[in-house]
């Protein structure tokens, strides 16, 4: 089992802005690293998450007890819990008995992905160089 005391720790395993992890792991520090992370067993699986903030695309874990999460999908045992607020595509528990995750001083935000929208800054001479090509431009 490898075991983090300090983000300086974390930042030496960086290889080529990938961080590997093989085996058990346990973050006994705050973490803060712009990084892919390889889980070489498959997807993150864990039985107790305790952290201040996690970001993350998919989450699958026995208990969550964290200050914010910002997560794609969360898939979560029996109970997930939040200081602060959860935002997330889908929250999902993976058992019949379970509890419904609970922010204390937030809430819970449900991101549709086709209500997300990206706004292109694009000058006039470019959009009609695009329109001039055959592209089709709409509003």
């Amino acid at each position: 089992m490898k075991i983090y005391k300090t983000q300086e720790e974390v930042k030496k395993d960086i290889k080529n802005n990938l961080l590997v992890i093989k085996g058990d792991v346990t973050f006994e520090c705050s973490i803060s690293i712009k990084a892919s992370i390889k889980v070489v067993t498959g997807n993150i699986n864990a039985r107790d998450i305790k952290a201040w903030d996690i970001n993350a695309w998919n989450i699958n874990a026995g208990n969550i007890n964290v200050r914010d999460i910002n997560a794609r999908d969360i898939l979560y045992y029996a109970f997930c819990f939040s200081y602060n607020s959860i935002e997330c595509s889908s929250i999902k528990a993976g058992r019949a008995k379970h509890s419904k995750p609970i922010c204390l001083d937030g809430e819970l935000k449900i991101i549709n992905k086709e209500e997300e929208k990206v706004t292109i800054k694009i000058s006039k001479k470019s959009l009609e160089a695009l329109k001039e090509s055959g592209i089709e431009i709409v509003d």
